[in-house]
C-alpha cells in the first residue's frame, strides 16, 4: 500500500530521501562525541592493612568506623568493603557520574582522617591509603 504511493510519486520519494540524508548529516555534526564516555561512576578506594587480624576483627574495628565516617560524603552513590583473613581491608566508594573526583578524594581523605583516631594503633602505624580508582573496562569483546 505504502509502496504504491511512492511508486506513483517518484519525485516526492526522491525529495523525502534527500531530506532524510540531510537530516542525518546535520545530526552527525550536532551530536557530541566522546572517545571515552563516562559510563562508570568515579571511585575512591581506601586500603588498610592490619597484620594478623581476622576478617571479623577488621570488620568490627576498622571497617565499621571508616564506613560510619565516610557514609554521606557529597555525591556518594554507594560503597562496599571487602575484608580478608590476611589482614587487608579494601573499601570502595562510588560517586555520581560527572562528580569532580579530585574533590571527592579530598572529602573522603578528610573523613578518613577523622576516623583515624578510632582505629587500632597498629593500623595507624601501617597507614591508611586513599586513592582514586580508575574505571576498569566492564567488558572486552573481540570480534574477528
Amino acid at each position: 500500500m505504502i509502496s504504491k504511493f511512492f511508486l506513483k510519486r517518484p519525485i516526492f520519494a526522491t525529495v523525502l530521501t534527500i531530506l532524510i540524508v540531510l537530516g542525518g548529516i546535520v545530526a552527525l555534526y550536532a551530536l557530541p562525541i566522546e572517545q571515552y564516555p563516562n559510563i562508570v561512576p568515579p571511585q575512591v578506594q581506601i586500603t588498610v592493612s592490619y597484620p594478623g587480624a581476622s576478617a571479623k576483627t577488621i570488620v568490627e574495628t576498622v571497617a565499621a568506623p571508616l564506613e560510619e565516617q565516610i557514609n554521606g560524603v557529597d555525591h556518594m552513590i554507594y560503597m562496599y568493603s571487602e575484608s580478608s583473613d590476611t589482614g587487608n581491608l579494601t573499601l570502595n566508594v562510588f560517586f555520581e557520574i560527572g562528580t569532580n573526583i579530585d574533590q571527592s578524594l579530598n572529602n573522603v581523605q578528610d573523613r578518613v582522617d577523622i576516623a583515624l583516631g578510632q582505629l587500632p594503633e597498629e593500623v595507624q602505624r601501617e597507614g591508611v591509603i586513599v586513592k582514586k580508582q580508575t574505571p576498569t573496562m566492564l567488558m572486552l569483546v573481540a570480534l574477528e
